[in-house]
């Protein structure tokens, strides 16, 4: 059985349709990227899959049963979201945003933190090497690092789906390797990672699966090395791209503009 599926969905904007009837189905330990131009519907199909807008025709199930059937609780306890450019806004320790990922769960930072809670923060921390920052307030790390607690917030759900949206914008090569890294780790925990990315090699280098979205419908389906060929993204970017052999790994490279 899926973790989590789409099936017939559509959704509209006004008068305007950004996804047209589409089925996917995500499988458990794996990591799909989801690709394709702006305005493709990447991160409106992942807000579809949270439970955080409905999708105008068709349905989305988790682990078989109706997302929309399900409490608000048992969503945030099931699905983990980590939005696009995600912060906080307040002077917050690092550990209490993490601790943050607690809610769905009954934690209250009003109160002593059961050892559950306790023991998933700081699993969460360990995983993003970030436990030496837990103690620092959010606004005095730097962008990568609040990056990284973002991340550890999102992961100290400890969710069965990981949706991502974007996770590595605006960060330097090195956090966004570690980002990857990190939704690879969570995939083979056994967690379904389902990211959005703009840079194909990173899909190419680290997700199993990748989903190119163009003209509001899936425009390709498969392994990075077959969704990723150059009739498939030429034709949803518009634009001529070249590939690269790095380590085993076809790069895609954008070369030339058309059209």
């Amino acid at each position: 059985m899926s973790a989590i599926a789409v099936h017939g969905l559509v959704s509209r904007r006004g008068e305007r349709e950004v996804l047209s009837g589409i089925d996917l189905a995500f499988a458990p330990g794996k990591v799909t990227a989801i690709v394709g131009p702006n305005g493709a519907g990447k991160t409106t199909l992942l807000r579809h899959l949270a439970g955080l807008d409905a999708p105008s025709a068709g349905r989305v199930e988790l682990g078989g049963e109706p997302l929309s059937s399900l409490g608000s609780a048992t969503r945030g306890q099931r699905i983990a979201y980590l939005a696009q450019a995600a912060s906080a806004y307040w002077p917050l320790r690092a550990h209490d945003v993490v601790a943050l990922g607690r809610l769905p769960h009954g934690a209250d930072l009003s109160r002593p933190a059961k050892s559950a809670d306790i023991e998933a923060v700081q699993r969460a921390l360990q995983r993003v090497d970030g436990v030496q920052f837990a103690d620092r307030s959010i606004d005095a790390l730097s962008q990568g690092e609040r990056a990284r607690m973002m991340m550890a917030r999102a992961l100290a759900t400890e969710a069965a789906v990981l949706l991502a949206d974007e996770p590595v914008a605006s960060l330097d090569p090195a956090y966004a390797l570690e980002a990857m890294a990190i939704l690879r780790a969570e995939a083979a925990r056994g967690a379904c990672v389902i990211v959005v990315l703009h840079d194909l090699g990173l899909a190419a280098r680290f997700a199993d699966r990748v989903i190119v979205l163009a003209n509001r419908v899936v425009a390709a389906d498969g392994p990075p090395v077959v969704a990723l060929a150059a009739d498939v993204i030429d034709a949803a970017y518009g634009v001529g791209f070249r590939h690269i052999l790095v380590d085993g790994v076809m790069q895609p490279v954008a070369w030339e503009r058309r059209g």
